[in-house]
């Protein structure tokens, strides 16, 4: 297996930052700047925010895996006709992988319909930790959206923010029971606007860097990995790096994580803001609606190419 494991992506340390003050604070430029350079570069960064305590994700945790003890039948009632938001499980090409979604998930009531469909009598103390993380891991989408709005000097440019909602996934990866390397999760570009990934403790998550090495991440227990997705690339006009990445697995462990997905609300259409297209830099995508070009990803043509080639063949230039 190629792994360039010395390497590591940046880590930045988000703690002291709230959305509500952010702008104020001293050295708020300068972490502006290693966001966007960490997101030009690798595609994603380390993310430190102790606002999210390892109580709260020891909790989250415990609520997940009780949603994969759940009986299959029981699990395949988590469906939904768009794409990458319902069960996806028992596939032959990723055999250990096994995903379910809640839509919405910064709604309570998303979050209660979810139980309704899973448990008899729902399942409040679920809801409760779920929503308990979903507002800081909101927030923190939030302010890196800022933050990438502000290293472009567009912060003022209220035309320039998409409006999100906030996709939840938890997924569960298999033991291999082997000491070679299988394949949890098949490289792959996000196809959603960007992701905070959060992983129990068993790692397994790996990214391309651009000169076609595969680096295994080694994160801190108590940190977050954003995730620059194909869309945020195409916003940026192509500054942004929609990073390559894929889980690999081995041991006798199974590995538990979580994506939070900003998702753009329907009639959403992504097109670079004026001030990132000039001679130097002409606009590589053509303007296109997100959730069209959600439903081409996850077509039988989308699928008949490498994740990574899709949104150049959908909306290149």
């Amino acid at each position: 297996m190629d792994l360039a494991s010395q390497n590591q992506i940046p880590v930045i340390d988000l703690s002291t930052i709230s959305p509500h003050c952010a702008r104020g604070i001293q050295g708020w430029h300068h972490l502006c700047l290693r966001v966007r350079e960490a997101c030009e570069t690798f595609g994603c960064f380390e993310v430190v925010y102790d606002q999210i305590s390892m109580h709260l994700r020891t909790q989250t945790f415990s609520m997940i895996s009780q949603v994969f003890q759940l009986p299959s039948e029981i699990k395949k009632k988590n469906f939904n006709p768009k794409p990458y938001h319902g069960y996806a499980g028992q596939l032959p090409v990723v055999p250990l992988y096994e995903s379910l979604g809640i839509e919405d998930a910064s709604n309570y009531d998303s979050l209660k319909g979810f139980t309704q469909h899973l448990w008899p009598h729902g399942h409040q103390q679920f809801c409760q930790t779920i929503d308990s993380m979903m507002k800081p891991v909101e927030e923190l989408h939030q302010i890196i959206q800022v933050m990438i709005l502000d290293s472009y000097g567009l912060g003022g440019n209220s035309n320039s923010i998409m409006e999100c909602e906030i996709l939840l996934r938890m997924m569960r990866y298999k033991a291999p029971s082997t000491e070679e390397y299988m394949n949890g999760l098949s490289a792959h570009t996000d196809k959603l606007m960007c992701t905070l990934l959060v992983e129990e403790e068993v790692s397994g998550l790996e990214i391309e860097t651009r000169d076609g090495q595969w680096i295994k991440l080694s994160l801190s227990p108590s940190s977050l990995v954003f995730i620059v997705g194909d869309p945020l690339m195409a916003w940026s006009n192509g500054r942004l790096h929609a990073v390559n990445h894929r889980v690999m697995m081995k041991g006798d462990k199974d590995r538990y994580s979580f994506g939070a997905f900003a998702v753009p609300k329907l009639g959403t259409t992504i097109k670079p803001p004026e001030e990132l297209v000039d001679e130097r830099n002409p606009q590589i995508f053509k303007e296109f609606d997100f959730w069209e070009f959600l439903m081409f990803s996850f077509s039988k043509e989308g699928l008949a190419m490498e994740s990574a080639k899709q949104i150049f063949a959908y909306a290149g230039n």
